[in-house]
């Protein structure tokens, strides 16, 4: 099948198929250190769960990456993503002074998708991205297989950084 036929099965990386808790730490406190939160991605674990479904998704669908992170991160997500084995699929990433909260940055992007083609599934841990895609007509996998970070999603929330 011509993948250009082919729905699109939209992924986010963070809580979804990276395991960042390890890099929480640097969100924790008054001062954010998102510098090192980013550098740290490199460094993160894969989440079994989502990868497992990102590769079986891959047989039917296009799998398109649609994460908060900033434009500036492209290449280490991009490395990261081919360490993993996880196919290759087109990544959507925040522009670096794009602060808006993630649920409607990505919600905007899924329309924009959705205009040419069938998004097929959104698959993200933030339950606010979550909601508010099922509210625009989206069906929608929670991965709810990371222990959830409270600093995380304030910082998505009220910063719009991720």
């Amino acid at each position: 099948m011509n993948d250009d036929a082919r729905p699109l099965a939209v992924f986010d990386l963070d809580g979804t198929l990276a395991d960042s808790g390890h890099r929480q730490h640097f969100l924790e406190g008054a001062r954010r250190d998102w510098g090192g939160f980013f550098a740290a991605a490199v460094d993160d674990p894969p989440l079994e769960e989502g990868v497992s479904l990102a590769l079986s998704s891959a047989e039917e669908c296009e799998i398109v990456y649609l994460t908060g992170r900033p434009e500036r991160c492209r290449r280490d997500t991009l490395a990261w993503l081919e360490q993993q084995g996880l196919p290759r699929g087109h990544v959507h990433m925040r522009r670096n002074d794009d602060r808006r909260p993630a649920r409607r940055t990505k919600v905007e992007i899924l329309k924009r998708l959705g205009r040419e083609r069938e998004v097929r599934v959104l698959v993200d841990d933030d339950e606010l991205v979550c909601d508010a895609a099922e509210l625009a007509g989206f069906a929608v996998v929670r991965a709810r297989w990371a222990v959830p970070s409270s600093s995380l999603k304030d910082a998505q929330e009220r910063e719009g950084r991720t």
